[in-house]
């Protein structure tokens, strides 16, 4: 009976293991064909994970509309998808728009322009994001206003232009990629986090609201999304239980990943997607369930920055 199970054990390992790869390749075949010939528009699509969606939506076969608010940028990202296209695959030469969400004036005309070249929008990825730290009474409302800018009125007026659209042909697929938070709250980030939690809640209302004419809305909330070259810093972070807490929540996931999710998204309509380690995940339902122990450590972390003492 040892004997047996010793040598079935390795055939069964190796069987599971080539169901899976034939489930990853026709995952990765199928999630590309659910793309092939549709009209896709990324904002900020010069950032590190708006070029990871570039490339992963251009393979697919995808119409891109890339924008972004620096040409020079655009043409770099337009060149190097060029180059790596596969020519025994069926790809479409991108169309590249200056793109600056935070002028919420110039986003009709965007839309316009898209409208008119292509007819229509299949899918809209909302990628663009301006981020913010500091004390809150050290930032200036101005800057409170350009934030909610960038990171609110501008997806929404340009998901509002598109929208349209999409309800008269009774088909699409709006992709917010959001963050963290959106569903709680970090200190020092008072701006940044009012604006994702308004952006997810908008989002949230209209998936309801366009349900029946079959247009998708999705929401896509990673912790944070790190550059290339930046991994999480070492050091003695688990000398207190808040900076445990802040260190596992500000672990970031790779462009790469987030751009193969938003892809997954798409193919099987997913209404919302978090993307965290299991720290993260805990602290969103700890917010939720136990609000006052969730402040507690919070303002616990923020006293330890700034060396106030406790009372008492």
């Amino acid at each position: 009976m040892g004997v047996t199970a010793v040598l079935v054990l390795p055939l069964v390992l190796l069987g599971i293991s080539g169901l899976l790869f034939i489930y990853q390749e026709v995952s990765r075949l199928w999630s590309k064909s659910a793309v092939q010939n549709k009209v896709v528009v990324i904002t900020d699509a010069i950032s590190g994970l708006g070029k990871e969606c570039a490339r992963v939506f251009h393979a697919g076969g995808a119409r891109l509309v890339l924008c972004g608010k620096n040409w020079e940028r655009l043409e770099i990202l337009y060149d190097a998808l060029i180059s790596v296209a596969d020519p025994s695959k069926q790809t479409f030469t991108p169309k590249l728009v200056l793109l600056d969400l935070s002028d919420i004036s110039c986003v009709p005309d965007v839309a316009k322009e898209v409208l008119d070249c292509y007819g229509c929008v299949d899918i809209l990825i909302n990628n663009a994001s301006m981020k913010i730290k500091g004390p809150a009474h050290k930032i200036s409302l101005d800057l409170d206003k350009k934030i909610m800018d960038a990171n609110y009125f501008g997806p929404i007026t340009l998901t509002k232009a598109l929208l349209p659209d999409m309800i008269s042909r009774r088909t699409g697929q709006i992709v917010l990629v959001n963050n963290i938070q959106g569903k709680l709250g970090i200190p020092f980030r008072t701006a940044y986090a009012a604006s994702k939690h308004a952006a997810l809640g908008f989002f949230d209302c209209l998936r309801a609201e366009v349900e029946e004419y079959d247009v998708v809305v999705s929401t896509v909330s990673p912790t944070f999304i790190r550059s290339y070259r930046i991994d999480p810093g070492q050091g003695n972070w688990e000398a207190s239980l808040w900076k445990f807490f802040f260190r596992k929540l500000t672990y970031g996931v790779h462009p790469v990943d987030v751009a193969e999710e938003v892809m997954r998204t798409v193919r099987r309509k997913k209404q919302e997607v978090f993307m965290a380690n299991p720290i993260p995940k805990a602290a969103v339902y700890i917010r939720t369930f136990f609000p006052e122990f969730f402040f507690a450590v919070v303002a616990c972390g923020v006293k330890e920055k700034l060396n106030v003492p406790e009372e008492g």
